[in-house]
């Protein structure tokens, strides 16, 4: 973020829409009815990992809100307790 390597733009596209046309998912990758909502809403200011060694599965700072398949997973940076994930082959 501080270095600005690349646009938020093009760093949102490459965890996306790049991937997911390169695992030939045609369901995912970007926002269009019909398609699977897989949605992260991130404060660009303030996401972070805070993992540490000790606690490595420590949720990430910023990310408010995350859908699965259109299912609420996380609300208000807690996890709701909902699994609506499905492994892709």
């Amino acid at each position: 973020r501080g270095r600005k390597v690349i646009t938020l733009e093009e760093a949102v596209r490459k965890m996306t829409s790049l991937p997911a046309s390169q695992f030939r998912f045609s369901d995912r990758g970007v926002l269009r009815v019909g398609l699977a909502a897989d949605i992260v809403l991130f404060d660009a200011a303030t996401i972070g990992d805070a993992a540490t060694f000790e606690k490595p599965h420590a949720y990430a700072t910023g990310i408010p809100y995350v859908f699965v398949n259109g299912v609420l997973v996380v609300k208000h940076g807690e996890h709701t307790g909902m699994k609506p994930g499905v492994v892709l082959k």
